[in-house]
């Protein structure tokens, strides 16, 4: 086998291949003889088909057989021999395969990129210093109190907070339009379930009563023919209720199921979830920070076949949820431009973070993974099942592991990173958008 490589471009590699005739041929006439003494064809006797007719039915097929598991085969032994590291499959071109002269071919392909670490100490790290205070689990205990309580009829004037049931009707330009109108709507007031303006608008109404209200539709409204467009709403307010929320009491802490220890033991039920949410939300806002430096400080060329693969796997998660929610036959076809940008940066950041591991020897830390099922389990209401489970599922555990991997290659990062504490309130690590 004669072997020489070329460099097309960036990462692209042509090799082309050359396999003596007499290695070919051998092959070729073994299997002509096989199918001679094995092939029924009509007018002949059972193995005694001329080689001619043989050669004439069969051979152009065999030959090409033969090819294609000689440049599969020889592929390989080029790479090994040559030392290089194939980023996707290669396409072949059969350059020459005729009788009594050498097999040569070309396979182009891709390979993966030397990936060389450095100014890991550039990478810049703001790392939250937060505790969950005493405020923080009384306006959570709001919370728990508001998802429980429950609604009496009032005959006062509406104010927010207040749930209401309507009905309404809806014109723009005098014309009705596409789900304006509802009867026995119900309605809290302050939920932001509708455009702007109609909840407050509504404001100070009582039960019985009627108004006209207008309001505007928000210029990046879904619906094409009311973005912008100024809307009149005939309103009727049939009922208004006021929320009454349950005491905070023994009664209250067994909803959660805690039985014994009454609000005590609830706060420090509430409490260590909040802790334990607020440290996994910490960790994932300071690994955010590491991939992203990473990647700053870190030039890569990316194999365009690595890219193409991500983007099929990212474009099929997409379809998956789709197919979810909606009727399969109306699922709409997703270009490929639409995960190009995730798809590379989830590539390079595999790339950087492999070679983070490969260079550092890390193996996977099995404690850390322990930790990371029990951590997940948590969060269900049957721990010690969820922890069954993932012992019990190959492929969950061989994730898991992959993950405890990552994080290991994520905290070895953070040790040579630029650092700096920076204090923050359990909202602005939770709910930093304030929804």
């Amino acid at each position: 086998m004669q072997v020489s490589v070329e460099t097309t471009q960036g990462l692209e590699r042509r090799l082309t291949i050359s396999v003596p005739a007499e290695t070919v041929d051998v092959e070729v006439k073994n299997r002509l003889r096989h199918i001679g003494k094995t092939q029924r064809i009509n007018g002949f006797r059972p193995g005694k088909v001329p080689p001619s007719v043989i050669q004439k039915r069969y051979g152009q097929s065999v030959r090409q057989e033969v090819a294609g598991e000689f440049m599969q085969r020889n592929f390989v032994d080029a790479i090994v021999a040559e030392k290089l590291n194939p980023a996707g499959r290669p396409s072949f071109v059969a350059k020459s395969n005729e009788d009594g002269q050498p097999l040569e071919f070309e396979a182009t392909f891709e390979i993966y990129p030397d990936v060389v670490l450095k100014d890991l100490d550039k990478i810049a790290v703001e790392r939250p210093a937060v505790d969950v205070t005493e405020a923080d689990l009384d306006e959570m205990f709001e919370t728990l109190q508001n998802q429980h309580k429950t609604w009496k009829e009032n005959k006062r004037k509406t104010k927010t907070g207040d749930k209401l049931t309507i009905d309404f009707n809806g014109r723009v330009d005098g014309e009705e339009f596409e789900g304006g109108k509802a009867e026995g709507f119900e309605l809290e007031l302050g939920s932001g379930r509708m455009i702007p303006g109609f909840e407050t608008d509504i404001i100070g109404m009582k039960a019985g009563e009627e108004k006209t209200i207008t309001v505007s539709f928000p210029d990046d409204y879904h619906a094409e023919k009311l973005k912008g467009k100024t809307a009149e709403f005939d309103i009727v307010v049939h009922t208004t209720e006021s929320a009454v929320l349950p005491e905070i009491d023994d009664e209250f802490a067994k909803l959660f199921g805690v039985e014994t220890g009454g609000v005590a033991a609830l706060r420090e039920e509430v409490g260590k979830n909040m802790a334990r949410e607020l440290n996994q939300a910490v960790k994932a806002k300071v690994k955010e920070q590491v991939i992203e430096g990473l990647l700053e400080v870190s030039e890569l060329d990316i194999p365009a076949a690595l890219i193409a693969q991500e983007v099929d796997v990212l474009r099929k998660q997409a379809m998956k949820r789709f197919a979810d929610q909606m009727d399969p036959n109306n699922l709409p076809e997703l270009p490929a431009e639409m995960f190009e940008e995730q798809a590379k940066r989830r590539v390079k950041t595999g790339l950087l973070l492999g070679e983070v591991i490969k260079v550092n020897e890390l193996k996977v830390d099995e404690a850390k993974v322990t930790d990371l099922i029990e951590s997940a389990a948590s969060a269900y209401e049957d721990p010690s099942e969820v922890i069954e489970y993932y012992k019990t599922n190959k492929e969950l555990a061989q994730q898991m592991q992959n993950v405890a991997l990552e994080e290991q290659a994520v905290e070895l990062l953070l040790a040579s990173a630029n650092v700096t504490d920076k204090k923050a309130s359990f909202k602005d690590i939770m709910n930093p958008e304030g929804k």
